[in-house]
């Protein structure tokens, strides 16, 4: 692995740029959340939930894990959502502890309409993307061999 001293001013760039485009689709994503009448962090637990594997119930603590957060933090995301009719919460039937999480048809039809322009704005940044991370492996590639 290359040292801070063996980078090269394109590993630099590349990941500045990396950086750059990422923040980019972070600041578009926040504001199509914001213009649908929902804060970032929201539609952000809207499409965990909905992506989670279908074998396994969303539960607050795995909602907390996916967005990197405090359970204490999901506890009250999700006390938002619920007002909100965004989720439905139910009692865990095999651990009466914990609260499975699913969307209403209010939170599927919004999360659907993100989740569109969401996705043409992944396929107009994946070329430069793959580019950079290409660019970034190929630099890396090249000092394992070096």
């Amino acid at each position: 692995m290359k040292t801070d001293a063996e980078l090269s001013h394109a590993d630099y760039q590349a990941l500045s740029n990396l950086r750059f485009t990422l923040r980019r689709f972070m600041d578009f994503s926040a504001s199509a959340a914001q213009e649908a009448g929902l804060p970032a962090q929201q539609h952000q637990a809207l499409l965990a939930i909905k992506g989670h594997p279908d074998h396994e119930r969303m539960t607050v603590g795995m909602l907390a894990e996916r967005l990197l957060i405090a359970p204490h933090s999901a506890t009250e995301l999700v006390g938002r959502l619920f007002k909100a009719d965004l989720v439905d919460r139910r009692q865990d039937e095999a651990d009466r502890r914990k609260q499975t999480l699913e969307l209403t048809a209010k939170a599927d039809m919004i999360l659907q309409q993100l989740s569109q322009v969401h996705l043409r704005e992944v396929r107009e940044l994946a070329p430069q993307l793959i580019e950079l991370l290409t660019r970034l492996q190929t630099s890396a590639d090249e000092a394992k061999t070096s």
